[in-house]
């Protein structure tokens, strides 16, 4: 799944924050400051949030460069 990753040298922070039932993962791309953040079931795997966030991540990077 090369598609999930960052590019090469890039560093991406991962915060996970419960509020009650839900989850709030939020990424940040080191190099540019760029935050997204995503909601999910606190039951919900950690990983697929965490691939979830980066995508939107991704998303973003892909629109805003």
């Amino acid at each position: 799944m090369s598609g999930n990753r960052p590019k090469a040298g890039n560093e991406i922070y991962f915060e996970f924050v419960a509020i009650g039932r839900q989850v709030k993962v939020s990424a940040i791309d080191a190099a540019t400051g760029t935050e997204v953040s995503v909601m999910g079931p606190a039951t919900a795997s950690r990983a697929d949030l965490q691939r979830l966030a980066l995508q939107k991540l991704q998303a973003r990077l892909k629109t805003s460069g």
